[in-house]
Parts: C-alpha cells; sequence; structure tokens
C-alpha cells in the first residue's frame, strides 16, 4: 500500500521554515501630518509657481522674467538638451542613506543647486532680491545677488545672508577698484564677473510689451497696472510706501539712475570695452573667490583657469543674449577637457530634479536656477522660494533613489545614455 504525502507538508530532508509574525509598528507607517503652509501645498512642482506668477505680472514684467532673445532659439535649446539624455538605472541596491550635501569653495551646501542672479527681481516680486537670499540661506544654499537689482548689496547680505555678488564690470581700472572696495565692505567673498552681455541684447519682446528701463509712464503701462491690481498694490505700492522710488543701486560703487525717469537716462559702464586683462585685474585686487559667468567655449575655460579664477559657470544667460547660442549642457563635456583644477558649475533649463542630476552625471559640480525661484518669490516671497527649492530638493532624493544611488559623489556619465 502506498503512503501519499500531503503537497502541504516540506520534504523530510528540508526543515520548515519558521513563520515570521509581522508586530505592528513593522507593518504599519502613520502619515505625518504636512509641515507645509496651507497656501503652499497647492505647488507640487516649480511649473505650479511659474503658472500663477505669469497670470499675476503685468505682460511687460512678465515678458521681460520669462522672454529670451529674437527667436527664443537659445531659450529653447535649453530645455531640449535635457531631453536629449536619459537615465540608465540601477536596481536592488540599498539606497537607505541618501545624501545630498555638496562641498562648493570649501562650504558644505545641504543641497547640489543654488539661485542664478536676476535683475529686477525686487520689480517682480515685493523685496524679491532679499526674499530670494531668505528662501536659499533656509534651505542651506545660495543666491548670487544681481548687479542689475533695485536693493542696495549692503541690505542684500545683512538681512537676507547672501555672500556672492554678480558684476558688470566696466571696463574701466579705477571703476573696478571702487566696486571692488564697496563689495568688500559689504561682506560678500565670491565675485561673479558677467562675461557673455558686452552690448544689449535684442528682446524684441520687452519693446512690445513696454519694457524699458528706467520706465517711462505710458498708456500702455497704466493700463497693464490697472489690470493687475495685486502687482501694483502688492509690489510696486507696497515697495514705493516703505522705500520710495526704487533705483538701480549695484551696477558701479554709486547709487544709478532711478526706476522711473522721464528722460530714460541709463548708467554707461562701458561693458563693450571689458577684456581678460580687467579678470586679472580683479584677481589682483579680489582677495575672495572669483568666478566668470556665461562662459560656452572651452578655449574661454582655458584663459579663466589662467587668469586664476576659482571657477566659472557655464551659462548662455538663460538664453537671452546670444539668439543661436549652444545650451550649457552640451558645452559642458568640452569644458571639463580644460578645466584646470577649477570648479565648474552650469546653469539654463533646469526645472526638475532630473535636470540637475543630468548636469552633475555629465560633470557639472554645481547648478544654478533662475526664473522658477523668482516666479516662487513672486507668489509666496521668501517663505515660497524656500518651499520651491524644498520641492526640487525631494525631487533630487528621489531620482537618487532610482537611480540606485545614495550619494550624488557615486553619480557619473554611466549613468546617462545619449538619446
Amino acid at each position: 500500500m502506498t503512503t501519499t504525502r500531503s503537497t502541504t507538508e516540506p520534504p523530510a530532508d528540508i526543515p520548515a521554515a519558521p513563520v515570521a509574525v509581522a508586530r505592528r509598528e513593522d507593518a504599519i507607517v502613520t502619515r505625518n501630518p504636512s509641515q507645509v503652509p496651507a497656501r503652499l501645498r497647492r505647488y507640487l512642482a516649480l511649473q505650479d509657481f511659474e503658472t500663477r506668477a505669469l497670470k499675476r505680472l503685468p505682460a511687460s514684467i512678465a515678458g521681460y522674467v520669462a522672454g529670451g532673445v529674437e527667436t527664443d532659439q537659445s531659450l529653447q535649446a535649453n530645455r531640449a538638451a535635457f531631453r536629449r539624455h536619459v537615465f540608465l538605472p540601477r536596481t536592488l541596491r540599498d539606497v537607505s542613506g541618501r545624501s545630498q550635501s555638496r562641498q562648493l569653495f570649501g562650504q558644505t551646501l545641504q543641497v547640489p543647486f543654488g539661485i542664478a542672479p536676476m535683475g529686477f527681481s525686487a520689480l517682480a516680486a515685493f523685496d524679491g532680491d532679499v526674499a530670494l537670499a531668505q528662501g536659499a540661506a533656509r534651505c542651506g544654499s545660495v543666491a548670487i545677488c544681481s548687479a542689475a537689482s533695485l536693493t542696495p548689496l549692503e541690505r542684500v547680505a545683512a538681512e537676507g545672508g547672501s555672500t556672492w555678488f554678480q558684476a558688470y564690470v566696466p571696463g574701466d581700472n579705477r571703476r573696478i577698484e571702487a566696486l571692488l572696495h564697496r563689495l568688500r565692505a559689504a561682506g560678500f567673498d565670491t565675485l561673479v564677473i558677467t562675461a557673455d552681455a558686452p552690448v544689449a541684447a535684442n528682446r524684441e519682446h520687452n519693446a512690445r510689451n513696454g519694457f524699458d528701463a528706467p520706465f517711462r509712464i505710458t498708456p500702455q503701462l497704466v493700463w497693464q497696472g490697472v489690470t493687475h491690481p495685486r502687482w501694483t498694490l502688492g509690489t510696486l505700492g507696497r515697495e514705493l510706501f516703505r522705500r520710495g522710488m526704487p533705483h538701480f543701486e549695484n551696477m558701479e560703487a554709486v547709487q544709478g539712475p532711478p526706476l522711473f525717469s522721464r528722460t530714460l537716462q541709463r548708467s554707461t559702464i562701458g561693458r563693450e570695452r571689458l577684456a581678460w586683462d580687467q579678470v586679472r585685474l580683479a584677481r589682483r585686487l579680489w582677495p575672495g573667490r572669483l568666478v566668470v559667468k556665461g562662459l560656452l567655449a572651452p578655449q574661454d575655460a582655458a584663459i579663466a583657469a589662467d587668469c586664476g579664477c576659482d571657477g566659472i559657470i557655464v551659462s548662455n544667460h538663460g538664453g537671452r543674449q546670444l539668439d543661436g547660442a549652444i545650451a550649457p549642457l552640451d558645452a559642458l563635456p568640452a569644458i571639463l577637457r580644460v578645466k584646470a583644477g577649477m570648479t565648474v558649475m552650469m546653469d539654463g533649463g533646469i526645472r526638475r530634479g532630473t535636470d540637475v542630476l543630468k548636469a552633475l552625471a555629465l560633470g557639472a559640480d554645481f547648478v544654478f536656477l533662475g526664473r522658477p525661484f523668482l516666479y516662487a518669490a513672486v507668489m509666496e516671497g521668501a517663505e515660497g522660494v524656500a518651499h520651491a527649492m524644498s520641492l526640487l530638493r525631494d525631487e533630487v532624493d528621489r531620482g537618487l533613489a532610482f537611480l540606485g544611488l545614495g550619494s550624488l559623489d557615486d553619480l557619473s556619465a554611466e549613468h546617462i545614455h545619449a538619446a
């Protein structure tokens, strides 16, 4: 008589596996209440700030912030460059101890991205220059104060904690010395010289929308103000009430013309005469870190290294100068081959955490974003900027996990595939 063994019993030579009983605390995760203020919960990505901000701003200001130059070819190329690169993720790796902190010039930053310099920030957002600096500081990052700002650089340093300043250096040695003295007195330690703006760009959309600084009051501008009362009262009106007429504060060592002027007097700083000799002069005079922004050609990167620059920012000015210029992401590989020990940073076209990771994987040490954080300041001030940075930080964190990485130091070109 044969005996049939039950299929539910293990064979005699294989011991039965012990039954693990999951504890309640291991099997259930309690959702913590959101620490994000209720008014900020509607912003789930940087694009959400942009959509709302462009509706709040008058056409002249919105067009200035969002627009590129001429056909917008460079502006569009910046985004297209990221779409041409896709990820090659690794799986089944322990990524529980993820970190995205970054060393930049000896300083440990909590995120691998900062805020690029943007002119007229305080015209788009109330006290925009200070709000951007404060938002960056709250997230353990940096914001670069713009020479084209309407807020005295001393206030941005004192109230926003900014230590980076972007300068449109004049081609005049005496005026350079005076500006550097002012920056040192204010406590700035990183000077960023913009190299890609020898003349004013052909921004035709600005002329069509009535944007021309200093501004002259026209029926077109008046109508835009009437139809956008939240900006007129909440931004421009508050600024005029609290601090009076805004001026161009930081182009040189002295205050520039007012924001509104009947005669349209402009500050002329002789940028068309700026050359590498002035960069060498700045290197001799400036005791802090020296960065040149707006380089795309590897030959210029090699000259910057020869001038003693500590770093460069690969940039086409957000697509706002030369139409048809190469996208910074595409220019990056050739520049890295000649960096000669410099820190290589990049801006242009970054809108998601995955964009940040692509730029870092291709060799950038750090990246900057401009417009997205200004839109956040337009809508929610410094708190909105901090929230926008936290959204991007979380996207970077998730991206690291999906790539199978625990640290940015493990990120390389092996994780990128050219589509």
